[in-house]
């Protein structure tokens, strides 16, 4: 791998990012930007379409992502990771990892014959473990690059897929391969991940079968999803009384998320109204403590899931077992009337909260905020501003948002690194 000379290096792959590399490019600066997974598109590729539109996810993503891919200007990074940060005269000095797909990129075309001659399947990790791929497979469907990677810690290494490979592209023996990056300037866009499933015991998260996380039924609501239609995980049977959960990972000291994640209440209401139109017999119910609807048309959004006849009962959940039939039976005290109640449904899913990818690690130097996000110093005059010069912030790495919000934050922080870099250019010329 060649060193590279940039002006600015995005850190992270999914829709902040793409929007904030697009931005830069289009301006002319020569861009890198890098991902940690074999593919862009982050979060936003997974899901089944965005509220308060319904529009298709995948529609907004995919040519997002092609764009990266294409424009002359960006130099698309996958499977790589930062190690180092070091400033220097012209910027930063950013030591990468290219990590080993144990496929040479530059031959793979993407035909999938190894992926379909691999004898071994695992649970996927796009799926969240509904479905399952081979040890050596194209990420997803649309995934950017079309470039096979080989997991090596369940190939067996029979050698199949270097026998199917008519370009020789298989390569058992590769190594992770250290590079470097000169950026002067820095965005980063490394996003959110959920709190974890089982983080509240008394939900029964990771240990009842049907109780789940949304990120599992937007793949079960997805026209990619692994089945194609909403299943219950534990036995494959059609539900016909959903509920959701909410605040089941946000506004909570126990958690240590104190704040509210802000897209909780709106991913549960579009879920909601698309269960509807694919089970329009199924009962859904969303408990909650306070319904959020920030945005513009949310209310809306919210009054016509309530007109489809989605059941909302104000309450906080106290706990969740299951009977013998593996039906989640939910323990809600009912704020409102004063008294506790027990409902039983054939599926929960929880509306858990967002977290940030982003941890301090002594690489990067960065102030991080009592959330836990990286922090801004000046929110209200320069909202993608970090403590560092010449270090910017977007998206869901900044804290948590939607995806409209996302896309907002990462053209700001464009504007910012442009700014940034035009001005260290000229000091440059008359230094």
């Amino acid at each position: 791998m060649d060193n590279l000379h940039v002006d600015a290096l995005v850190v992270g792959g999914g829709i902040a990012g793409m929007q904030a590399a697009l931005d830069l490019a289009d301006q002319d600066f020569k861009v890198a930007l890098v991902e940690r997974e074999p593919s862009i598109g982050g979060k936003m590729i997974t899901l089944s379409k965005v509220f308060p539109t319904l529009d298709c996810c995948s529609c907004i993503t995919t040519p997002k992502m092609s764009a990266v891919a294409h424009h002359p200007n960006i130099k698309l990074l996958t499977y790589c990771e930062l190690k180092a940060v070091n400033e220097t005269a012209e910027g930063f000095q950013v030591s990468m990892v290219q990590k080993p797909r144990y496929v040479d990129a530059s031959k793979c075309t993407g035909c999938r014959k190894c992926e379909y001659e691999c004898p071994i399947t695992v649970a996927s990790p796009f799926d969240r473990g509904l479905g399952s791929y081979h040890a050596i497979r194209v990420p997803f469907s649309t995934a950017v690059p079309q470039v096979a990677v080989l997991d090596m810690e369940n190939c067996i290494l029979c050698g199949k897929c270097e026998k199917i490979c008519a370009v020789n592209a298989v390569d058992f023996m590769q190594q992770p391969e250290p590079f470097e990056i000169q950026a002067t300037t820095v965005v980063m866009a490394t996003g959110f991940e959920l709190t974890p499933l089982n983080a509240k015991k008394e939900y029964g998260g990771g240990n009842l079968q049907n109780v789940i996380d949304p990120l599992m039924m937007e793949r079960f609501l997805a026209p990619t999803g692994p089945y194609g239609r909403v299943l219950r995980p534990g036995d494959g049977k059609e539900p016909t009384s959903i509920a959701y959960v909410q605040c089941a990972g946000s506004r909570d000291k126990t958690l240590g998320v104190e704040y509210c994640s802000r897209v909780c209440c709106m991913y549960a209401i579009k879920q909601a109204m698309l269960i509807s139109g694919a089970l329009p017999l199924a009962e859904i119910t969303i408990y909650y403590m306070d319904i959020r609807t920030f945005g513009k048309g949310y209310e809306q959004f919210y009054q016509n899931a309530q007109a489809m006849g989605v059941e909302f009962i104000r309450g906080k959940v106290a706990s969740i077992h299951q009977d013998e039939d593996q039906n989640p039976v939910v323990k809600v005290e009912l704020t409102e009337e004063g008294h506790i109640i027990e409902r039983t449904h054939d599926m929960v899913i929880l509306s858990l909260g967002m977290v940030p990818t982003f941890k301090s690690d002594g690489v990067l130097h960065l102030d991080l905020g009592s959330d836990g996000f990286i922090a801004t110093p000046a929110t209200n005059a320069q909202p993608c501003v970090t403590a560092r010069p010449g270090i910017f912030v977007t998206g869901a790495a900044m804290g948590p948002m939607d995806i409209v919000d996302s896309i907002v934050t990462a053209s700001a922080a464009a504007a910012s690194a442009s700014a940034y870099i035009r001005t260290h250019q000229k000091e440059a010329v008359y230094a």
